[in-house]
């Protein structure tokens, strides 16, 4: 990876990892909206592996592909997170839902269905159906990789009540033992759902087959179990 002159050969090194970015960014792509460009993705990526090998430390003892991985990763997710995803009035809308299912789980001992959260909102349950559907369009991430950056969590935590994706709730209000609990908590049908998507890591069209739903039948669901997921956390930090 280095010229003769001992610099980094910054074209070989492309070469040599742009497979790693490439399937980083596929796997990334398939949990984003259809309006997510891959190659946006991919220069994101390209980025990150610079800047991973102007601060990779040999002496730390981790091995560069592994590091120049989460780097990678994380310069797409910083790329997204620059991108305002949801208007506004949506995230208003995701509010009303959390504080919605939160006063009703109090008041009921239970999960609420979503007839219950509609009519606490003071809507038609189709119109939940789309609010639900609109916030679950934001940006998604595993917990497992949302829980493993600590600094983040830092950065995060001062605003993770105006936050609509899951990744940022989990990351700044929740041990994993509470994100465990909140998510054997939910509604089983909703609980299988997650189940396929972050451990099965099924995209939403593969968890509609197995589930015999339609794909935005699935995305409601999605939003459904993340407001839940929100609501649930959040307080539990009050």
């Amino acid at each position: 990876m280095y010229t003769a002159q001992g610099r980094i050969d910054q074209r070989q090194l492309l070469d040599d990892y742009m497979p790693l970015v490439r399937r980083q960014a596929l796997s990334m792509q398939v949990r984003l909206p259809a309006s997510v460009e891959l190659d946006d993705l991919i220069q994101a990526g390209m980025l990150g592996l610079l800047d991973a090998f102007k601060r990779f430390d040999a002496d730390q003892g981790a091995a560069f592909s592994t590091y120049a991985s989460q780097r990678v990763r994380g310069a797409m997710i910083d790329e997204l997170r620059s991108r305002d995803w949801l208007p506004r009035s949506v995230r208003r809308s995701a509010r009303d839902i959390d504080r919605a299912i939160w006063k009703l789980e109090q008041r009921d001992g239970r999960a609420p269905t979503e007839r219950e959260v509609a009519s606490e909102l003071g809507i038609e349950l189709r119109e939940y159906q789309q609010v639900l559907s609109d916030t679950n369009n934001g940006f998604l991430m595993t917990y497992e990789d949302a829980s493993s950056d600590e600094a983040e969590a830092s950065r995060l935590s001062e605003d993770v009540e105006s936050s609509l994706d899951p990744h940022d709730v989990w990351i700044a209000g929740a041990e994993r033992h509470e994100l465990m609990a909140a998510i054997e908590a939910l509604p089983e049908r909703e609980k299988l759902m997650m189940a396929l998507y972050y451990q099965e890591e099924l995209n939403l069209k593969e968890i509609g087959a197995v589930m015999g739903v339609s794909e935005s039948r699935v995305c409601q669901l999605h939003g459904q179990a993340v407001a839940r997921l929100r609501s649930a956390l959040v307080n539990s930090n009050d």
